[in-house]
């Protein structure tokens, strides 16, 4: 069992570890593996995850059992809506609720919060449908998910932000 909590300095290189399994794991089939090396040597590097922890106005958890790191989560807000930038659990612990957990703290992170968007890669079909589960609706797309100029076609996902408890949506704010 994982519990969630604010990531510190010294769990940075187990995020980066859990980011570049997982991305591998995921997208290798998709981009390749000297595509998928590039993407998480730039987006994943240890300037970036420091500067993420101390963005203003933003979130950044990790999933803990006590032995290990399983998964994280990054989210900011801008306005009333929480863009979701990063929720990945490392793939030997799909298939629990570990990303369940991540996804309610993020929300219960941003109490003024009335929207959580988020962008998924258009082929990555098992977070589509994680998401989906969770009620979230396609809202739109974009070539240039993560960043201005990637190139990776995405499409755009929201729902309103929810109240919840455990595992359970209590009602929406």
């Amino acid at each position: 069992m994982f519990f969630v909590r604010t990531a510190s300095e010294q769990d940075l290189p187990r995020v980066q570890e859990i980011l570049r399994e997982t991305w591998h794991a995921t997208y290798d089939d998709i981009y390749g593996k000297e595509k998928v090396i590039e993407i998480t040597d730039n987006w994943h590097s240890m300037k970036r995850l420091r500067d993420m922890r101390h963005a203003p106005q933003s979130e950044f958890l990790v999933a803990d059992n006590g032995t290990v790191i399983g998964g994280m989560a990054y989210a900011t807000q801008k306005d009333k809506t929480i863009n979701l930038h990063q929720l990945y659990v490392h793939p030997d612990f799909h298939g629990g609720k570990t990303g369940l957990h991540l996804l309610i703290e993020i929300e219960n992170s941003f109490i003024d919060a009335e929207f959580i968007k988020l962008e998924v890669e258009e082929k990555n079909t098992k977070a589509i449908k994680f998401y989906e589960k969770f009620g979230f609706k396609k809202s739109g797309e974009t070539q240039d998910c993560g960043e201005d100029g990637s190139g990776i076609p995405a499409i755009i996902m929201e729902k309103p932000v929810i109240y919840a408890d455990d595992d359970e949506p209590i009602h929406q704010r």
